[in-house]
């Protein structure tokens, strides 16, 4: 306040309600932004999916079934191997390779066969990816799997 102006009841509430009405307003702002980048449900219903866990992960185990990636130079890299440590015999493999934050970098990497490992050639920003695995085996077993990835770069790292 001026030195010719004293400070009032009248003052101190309007300095506090605009001081709270900063924080609202910024609150509000922050949640709608949280919202509206939330990739949504990961289940349309969580009382099946929940029926049939114990049923395909007891499955999925008894495949033996091991998945690493790694991505270096472009290349993304998955090693899907069985029990002994060789290549697992996969009928079908799905694949998304996306951000676990929002889905709009999502992307379907075309993996070729490479001396016992599959390859894909991609393009990732510097950061925190996820690859989501869906294999098959001959007999109809489903194999799952989210691997997390790191991409280095950016900030000068």
């Amino acid at each position: 306040m001026t030195a010719g102006r004293p400070l009032t009841g009248r003052g101190v509430a309007t300095i506090a309600v605009a001081a709270f009405g900063v924080v609202i307003v910024a609150n509000l702002i922050l949640a709608w932004q949280a919202v509206g980048t939330f990739p949504g449900t990961e289940t349309a219903s969580s009382y099946v999916a929940s029926q049939r866990f114990e049923a395909e992960r007891r499955a999925q185990a008894a495949l033996g079934w091991q998945a690493r990636a790694g991505v270096a130079g472009g290349v993304l890299t998955l090693a899907l191997t069985d029990a002994r440590g060789r290549p697992a015999p996969v009928a079908a493999l799905s694949a998304t390779l996306g951000r676990p934050t929002h889905r709009r970098d999502d992307l379907v990497p075309d993996f070729r066969a490479t001396g016992g490992h599959l390859e894909a050639r991609v393009a990732l920003a510097p950061g925190l990816w996820h690859l989501r695995l869906e294999a098959r085996a001959a007999d109809g077993t489903v194999f799952r799997q989210r691997l997390v990835l790191r991409v280095p770069g950016g900030g000068g790292g």
